[in-house]
């Protein structure tokens, strides 16, 4: 799947390389796994490579993705379930991080963003707010060759110009 010196995303860690293929004894079983360097955080990590598919292990996107998440980044609705219940949102978007779906990480930051606009976020909310915006920088940073600060101000302009709150999901909200 993966060679040495392929770029790769992993969820909650951003963009790395795989360093090297080794097989390894851990706990008696033999299994190969990908040594994946995170330049960013100075951290190694080993993933099996027969698990790595199902823990969101995939390559960057093409820059043309970036271009239809910019164009529509303001673009679906957001669940008033969010507005409303916190488990259900935490669990909704533990699970959308960790599909490591840049799809998956935008809709977190709309929508985190638009519940934003109506009250203050909590710790939980505020910490995936911030790891799935690390997670898009990161990856801009690659896919677009962009300096953090010029990945970071990007997806800042975003969100000023283009999340707004519909009218509808407000009223929704506050029920």
């Amino acid at each position: 799947m993966f060679q040495v010196g392929d770029q790769i995303v992993y969820p909650l860690h951003g963009v790395g390389y795989i360093k090297a293929i080794e097989e390894k004894e851990i706990l008696g079983e033999n299994r190969t796994y990908y040594i994946v360097c995170m330049p960013r955080t100075n951290m190694q990590i080993m993933i099996p490579k027969d698990k790595a598919t199902s823990v969101g292990v995939r390559k960057p996107v093409e820059p043309s993705v970036f271009d239809d998440i910019i164009y529509n980044f303001d673009q679906g609705p957001t669940d008033p379930q969010l507005f409303k219940n916190q488990r259900y949102c935490n669990e909704l978007n533990k699970k959308r991080i960790k599909s490591g779906d840049i799809y998956k990480g935008i809709e977190i930051i709309r929508d985190l963003t638009r519940k934003s606009h109506l009250s203050k976020l909590g710790k939980d909310d505020t910490k995936m707010l911030e790891d799935a915006r690390y997670m898009f920088i990161t990856e801009l940073m690659h896919v677009r060759s962009l300096s953090e600060e010029k990945a970071t101000d990007l997806l800042d302009s975003l969100l000023e110009s283009e999340i707004i709150v519909p009218e509808n999901e407000i009223t929704e909200a506050v029920k």
